[in-house]
């Protein structure tokens, strides 16, 4: 197993992505820290699974807005396990709103949970990293920091500069012997549809009409399907190893080639 013995908190556990992160970073032998914020139940069954297999986790409360919650989370990693070697930035808010339904309210709470959050969590586990000579900083983004998006302009601006804080994230720490990357994946059927603070990434209109029009998921989807946690998961698993130790700054798009069409 190429992570046996490492340390990854991933943020927005509970679900979608992080649920398939957290579960494959365990089967390749890493301890897990799967942090959630609202739904605890959520968090128990990634546990859960991540102990069938079997692996180990704790599950590490945090709302990833708020610094003080941030910091007392990666300490309860750093106590737990001496070390933390991973970070998936991950816990994300999609609301898909139009433009003008943006509130200031709703505009904060995006840039604080989804770019703000990333920064802070950096900037906790940062002395962790740098004190053990090794650190993996994982950002998922999004194909929309690459191009716009019909359904969500704020949350698209927000992926847009986590792909910035990545690159210079990059430059900076790398002399600490921490790498930064960016995965961006495109459409992720993330499963069942929540309040609008958990929508899927696919949004449940566009779910719809794949659904109903299987011969056009080649116009949108090369490879004839859209995304799987898992796609995402193993892609976090190689940056995560020591094989990818000359790589950082990057950003990879994931996206089954939809972004060629």
């Amino acid at each position: 197993m190429r992570l046996a013995g490492k340390v990854a908190l991933v943020t927005g556990a509970g679900t979608g992505i992080g649920k398939g992160t957290a579960i494959e970073l365990a089967r390749q032998g890493a301890y897990v820290a799967i942090n959630y914020y609202g739904n605890e139940t959520d968090a128990k069954d990634t546990k859960q699974q991540i102990e069938q297999i079997p692996g180990e986790a704790i599950i590490v409360q945090a709302d990833v807005s708020d610094k003080n919650q941030i910091e007392t989370m990666v300490k309860q990693v750093a106590d737990r396990y001496h070390r933390i070697d991973i970070l998936v930035n991950n816990a994300a808010l999609q609301l898909n709103y139009d433009l003008l339904d943006y509130t200031d309210d709703l505009f904060d709470r995006m840039m604080y949970i989804n770019l703000k959050g990333y920064w802070q969590c950096i900037q906790a586990v940062i002395p962790y990293m740098k004190e053990q000579r090794f650190g993996r900083i994982i950002n998922i983004a999004s194909v929309h920091a690459k191009r716009p998006t019909d359904f969500d302009a704020v949350y698209a601006m927000t992926k847009g500069g986590i792909k910035m804080l990545g690159r210079e994230s990059a430059i900076e720490l790398a002399k600490y012997g921490i790498t930064v990357n960016t995965i961006e994946p495109g459409a992720v059927n993330v499963g069942k549809k929540g309040p609008k603070e958990a929508r899927p990434i696919v949004p449940p209109e566009q779910a719809a009409k794949i659904q109903k029009k299987p011969n056009d998921m080649y116009k949108k989807f090369p490879l004839g399907r859209v995304g799987r946690p898992s796609d995402v998961a193993h892609l976090v698993c190689y940056i995560a190893s020591d094989e990818s130790e000359f790589m950082t700054g990057s950003s990879i798009r994931l996206d089954g080639g939809s972004m060629l069409l």
